[in-house]
């Protein structure tokens, strides 16, 4: 079942309540019980809805059931309110984020997750309305990118690996390279706002010269691939997403459904459905 909507930003008290702790651990769950079909277990999860709902949806339709299963999948636009309700018990796991977002998270939010193996990558794109290559920027454009800061350093470095930002380092941020004329040699200027606006401002906002956008909004704003200039490339890179959920808690649903997240039929479905290169199996 695939609920649309958003859930409320709850379990705030909850949130202060937990003590810091180290990274998620990769290893999935051990199932240690058999998983009925005839009378399947429920597991809530929630994930943002494009590619991430589609998969586990794809999933319930067509593998869960006998598997022993019954997904109730709760579509969560931002990225904030997945950890919240994982911390919080409304959500039993959450598929939506990345090893480096989970981790700062982790550490500045007090969270105790652990998390499976990668099961698909959305590369960052650069789009422009303005610009038809990078040769063709021009000095103070402006750029619209992810607020986070694991996202935007992320982004930065596909600035840099197009030739238009350089020396980046650990823990850069628009605010230090902006106005850095050796890392921003052409005086590109920043405009920070949550990952799942900039395609709206990008779409809206004529003064923006370029934006850095995820993966999966590039797919929900269906945006002009004509447009692009510049990508993260997928050889090597560590951002995959991956299924999380509350350490401890290794049980026989969340260790199937992680399992059947990386299973031949949903790598078959997602190179499929995206046929572009905006959703890349990890696995």
């Amino acid at each position: 079942m695939r609920k649309k909507l958003a859930l409320a930003l709850t379990g705030v008290a909850t949130l202060f309540a937990l003590t810091a702790c180290g990274g998620g651990n990769s290893a999935a769950p051990s199932a240690t019980a058999t998983l009925d079909p005839a009378n399947p277990t429920i597991v809530k999860v929630g994930a943002s809805p494009i590619p991430h709902a589609q998969i586990l949806e794809f999933i319930d339709k067509n593998l869960a059931a006998k598997n022993g299963i019954d997904l109730e999948i709760t579509e969560i636009d931002d990225y904030q309110t997945p950890n919240i309700a994982l911390a919080d018990g409304s959500l039993d796991a959450n598929y939506f984020q990345t090893e480096a977002y989970l981790a700062d998270q982790m550490k500045t939010k007090g969270y105790k997750f652990e998390h499976g193996p990668g099961i698909h990558l959305e590369p960052l794109t650069v789009f422009s309305k303005k610009f038809k290559d990078v040769a063709s920027v021009t000095e103070g454009a402006v750029v619209v990118l992810n607020n986070d800061p694991v996202n935007q350093l992320r982004g930065l470095r596909v600035l840099e690996s197009a030739g238009l930002l350089t020396g980046l380092v650990d823990g850069d941020s628009a605010l230090t390279v902006q106005d850095d004329a050796a890392k921003n040699p052409k005086k590109l200027k920043f405009q920070e706002v949550n990952s799942e606006q900039v395609p709206k401002f990008y779409q809206e906002d004529p003064t923006v010269g370029m934006a850095i956008v995820n993966g999966n909004y590039i797919v929900q704003a269906k945006l002009n691939k004509d447009e692009v200039l510049a990508q993260e490339s997928a050889e090597n890179n560590p951002n995959a997403n991956f299924l999380t959920w509350r350490a401890g808690e290794s049980t026989p649903a969340i260790a199937k459904l992680d399992e059947l997240l990386r299973s031949d039929e949903v790598r078959e479905y997602i190179k499929t459905t995206w046929t572009e290169g905006d959703v890349i199996p990890a696995f």
